[in-house]
């Protein structure tokens, strides 16, 4: 496995904005199957964003079937963090935004012109579109009430719905939220969808809220499934994998075994349960052929939520409770202890990194797999098990989730190297199938 150079790993951890429990599945025959270009960059981990979970109750779901009309497929480039380009507006402009099924709200840069400093070129400018419209105050969506709304809105000076939130790092992304349409051509392409126009951010790329969220685009736009085969990446310097994306059907899918989303039953407030998350029955943990010792009960939300495993495409590391991450450390202690790296932390997440031989110790490992209900697994082979982070140092691709300051185990895409994996929103379930993603289509 050739891993992406950098100097220091980005996170899009696990986003949580939830603008809304409601999950509207009542789904039109005329939602549409795409698929488009993904592009990866290497970004700081001081700017990594964990966006604070709003956990509200979940209504009762219709389950009526989205029946794509068609399909739509491209490629992306990816290193850490998945970058899709989008055509927004009418006529189109082009937006890089990270793929994101742990968040909810879309939300693309906007220019902010000022007399003295030109907008930056890869911005939005709304006063090109004529599809692009502002939200104002009085519109539902900008009246933040539980369950309807969560994300902190108000009225700026021009009786416009504004938005605010801050990363992790303390730095702030704001804007007003307005409608516009993805245009992919002249004959396909989406409603007026609501999303965020960000005039103050921490990042020049947006965010594709991608979760099970009322507001999510996949819902706004009635996606009935998405899909992306992740590449393994490289190290050469400027030389990006490239993988496929779909929107919509996707002619692989023959082959992908499922597991169904958790969502039924869990529908009261919890305090350590994201409602519109991805989530998953996993079952275990094997190193090198030998089944972990960790209760099931683990990777399952209990009472307060607390354990509840989920597919992020936004987390680069896959992020487990202490429980089960300790049991991981103790076997790659028992396999390869002495070449560990003595007292470093990587990132303040992972302490199981190398700066030896990385090829002998991913033998001495092993293959890596995630187990998970009906027998699917993830199987992360030995020479894809460690990730480098910069300087020569390998880790292990695992950090403990109380860094993020959640209790949730967290399969990024890092564990998602060389598989297809979709999301199935009509039939609640999440597919996996192996595949050499640099040649998938």
């Amino acid at each position: 496995m050739a891993l992406c150079k950098r100097t220091m790993v980005f996170f899009l951890f696990f986003t949580f904005v939830s603008i809304s429990t409601q999950q509207n599945q009542n789904r039109q025959n005329n939602s549409f199957s795409l698929s488009f270009p993904l592009v990866s960059l290497s970004l700081h981990l001081n700017n990594s964003k964990t966006f604070t979970s709003s956990l509200v109750s979940q209504p009762k779901q219709n389950r009526e079937p989205r029946t794509p009309s068609y399909n739509y497929k491209s490629t992306f480039k990816y290193s850490m963090a998945l970058i899709v380009s989008l055509p927004i507006g009418t006529p189109p402009q082009s937006q890089e935004m990270m793929l994101d099924t742990g968040s909810q709200l879309s939300w693309i840069q906007c220019d902010k012109k000022t007399p003295r400093k030109p907008p930056p070129t890869a911005s939005f400018d709304p006063s090109l579109s004529s599809s692009f419209s502002l939200l104002p105050c009085n519109h539902p969506i900008c009246k933040p009430r539980i369950p309807d709304f969560t994300l902190p809105t108000s009225c700026d000076q021009n009786r416009l719905c504004h938005y605010s939130y801050f990363y992790a790092d303390g730095t702030l992304a704001e804007g007003n939220l307005v409608r516009e349409k993805f245009t992919f051509s002249r004959s396909l392409g989406t409603p007026p969808l609501a999303l965020g126009c960000a005039q103050a951010s921490s990042d020049n790329k947006g965010i594709l809220g991608m979760n099970l969220g009322r507001l999510s685009f996949a819902s706004q736009a009635k996606i009935s499934k998405f899909s992306y085969c992740v590449p393994t990446r490289r190290n050469q310097p400027g030389s990006l994998a490239t993988g496929s994306f779909y929107l919509g059907n996707n002619p692989n899918s023959g082959g992908f075994q499922y597991v169904d989303l958790l969502t039924a039953g869990w529908r009261q407030r919890m305090p350590n349960f994201d409602p519109l998350a991805y989530t998953v029955v996993m079952q275990g943990i094997r190193i090198g052929g030998k089944k972990l010792n960790i209760p099931p009960s683990v990777f399952r939300p209990d009472a307060s939520g607390a354990g509840q495993t989920m597919i992020d495409s936004g987390s680069d590391f896959t992020f487990l409770v202490d429980e089960a991450y300790n049991k991981v450390r103790e076997e790659i202690v028992r396999l390869v202890g002495p070449k560990i790296k003595k007292g470093y932390v990587y990132g303040g997440m992972s302490d199981m990194c190398f700066d030896g031989n990385t090829m002998e110790i991913g033998r001495q490992i092993g293959n890596m797999v995630f187990e998970f209900d009906k027998g699917v697994e993830i199987v992360v082979e030995k020479e894809r098990v460690l990730a480098e982070v910069g300087g020569g140092v390998q880790c292990i691709g695992i950090g403990r989730s109380e860094i993020l300051g959640t209790a949730s185990n967290i399969i990024g895409n890092f564990h998602q190297q060389n598989l297809w994996v979709e999301f199935d929103l009509a039939k609640r379930r999440v597919g996996f199938g192996r595949a050499d993603c640099s040649r998938s289509v």
